[in-house]
Parts: C-alpha cells; structure tokens; sequence
C-alpha cells in the first residue's frame, strides 16, 4: 500500500469500515512506514482529545447577531435602550424588556459602555455626598445678585400681599391647628366607641347598620306617640260643649258687658 492511498483510507480505518484484507495491508504499512505511523498517531490522539474536551461557548453577541438576523422586529432601539436604562440598573425590568436589552447591549458599540458609565457616575456622586465641603467665598452675594440684583439681605423683602398671607396663615395655624386636633381626636374616639359597642362585626359599617336600626326604632316609637296624643286630643275636642257649664255662663256675662258698655 501506497502512503497516498493510507493517507485516503485513514478515515475508514478509524471507523472500521475496511474489509479484512485490507485493513491487514493498512496495518502493515503502518508498521514498516515510520512517517505515517506518525499520522496515525496524531489523528487517533486528535479523535480522543476532541471527543473528552468541552465544546466551546458560543462567542458574546452570537445569539444577539442571530435573532437580529431572523426576528429584527425584536430588536432595541438605542432610545428605548437609554429609556429602561434606570429599571434595569434598578432590577424591575421585565423577562422580555430584559434579554432585548442586553441583546441590544451587546450588539450596539455606543450603549454597551452607557450602564457602567451610570453607575460609575451614581457612585461618585454617593462619594461626594458624603464629603462635606466648604461654600465657596462670596456665593451667597453672588446669587443675591444675580436673582434680586442686591446683596443686601435686609432690602430684600417679600410684597406687602405675600407678608400678610404669611402672618394670617402663622395665626391661623396657632388658633385653628388645636381645635382641628381635638376635633380629629373626638372624631377617632366616636368611631373606635362605636364600632367596639354598636356594631355587630366591630366594623364602621355595622355601626352605620346599627344607627339605621336605632334611627328606625325612634321613628317608630315616635310615630306611635304621636298617634296617641292625636287620639287624647280630638277626643278632648270632641267632648259637648252643653256639658260644660263655662257654655252658660257665658250668656249672662255677655249681656252684662253689652249692658255695662251701653251705659
């Protein structure tokens, strides 16, 4: 057997796909051959170390570069990419919004650096915070002039109107603020009182039922007595005048004041 004709079945071999005789002939060559021997060394060496390693990851961005190729209309513009920027970062981003997102991330040069660049940012402004510095020298006149064009905070005065706005609103506050807050305290009292007593399920609305019944009960005993003293009185009006003696009496008295008065 030729090394070229080795080199050609080397693949069947492996496999096991050579008849009898010549594989006998394939093993011989390699024996005697000391450079295909070499060959077939490698290539058995290849086979194991391919089959025991890891496959490869997928390079960043491939799945990101696959569905813009075959789904485009799930793509992310760098608009709505900067618009869920602070939900991302805040961890409130939706399953769906999220991978898009990172699909855009990856896949778009310019906003790929934008979320360090913001939390970058966030951190030092933390830092910053908690230094204490100095007010620079002259930036309070420096504002007084520029927004009132002064620096002299005694004539800076708010108009007559917004002044006495201010002192009613001050003396409201100390005459009003305290019958407010017993009034609120009354009221809180009421509603604790009556649902712990009147209401049958200790709830604002039992106590609303348990008034109704109250307010129908006093209706009803109301009604009732005043349909008694309706019947007491018109059997008073009822009674014959004949039987009363203020009806004689009258005659005579009225004849004698018509007789004094033509006198």
């Amino acid at each position: 057997m030729l090394c070229a004709e080795f080199e050609d079945r080397l693949t069947d071999y492996l496999d096991g796909a050579l008849e009898g005789e010549t594989s006998r002939a394939f093993g011989e060559h390699a024996l005697r051959c000391p450079v295909c021997h070499e060959l077939l060394n490698e290539v058995k060496n290849a086979i194991v170390e391919c089959r025991a390693d890891v496959p490869p990851q997928p390079a960043p961005g491939l799945e990101a570069r696959i569905l813009l190729k075959t789904a485009p209309e799930t793509a992310m513009t760098c608009e709505e990419f900067e618009e869920h920027l602070t939900d991302y970062l805040d961890g409130f981003l939706p399953a769906t919004l999220y991978h898009r997102w990172e699909r855009h991330a990856a896949l778009c040069e310019r906003c790929s650096d934008l979320p360090g660049q913001v939390v970058r940012a966030i951190g030092a402004c933390y830092s910053y915070i908690g230094e204490e510095r100095p007010v620079p020298a002259g930036l309070h006149a420096r504002i007084l002039q520029a927004t009132l064009g002064t620096t002299e905070a005694e004539a800076v005065r708010a108009p007559l109107g917004a002044r006495i706005t201010e002192w009613l609103r001050g003396w409201l506050d100390v005459m009003v603020t305290p019958q407010l807050a017993t009034v609120a305290t009354m009221v809180i009292l009421a509603v604790l009182v009556g649902t712990s007593t009147f209401s049958d399920d200790g709830s604002i609305a039992g106590m609303y039922r348990a008034s109704l019944r109250l307010a129908s009960q006093a209706y009803s005993n109301g009604a009732v007595r005043a349909d008694e003293l309706k019947r007491a009185t018109t059997g008073l009006v009822a009674a014959p005048q004949g039987s009363n003696g203020s009806g004689s009496q009258q005659s005579p008295n009225g004849s004698q004041q018509q007789g004094q008065k033509k006198q």
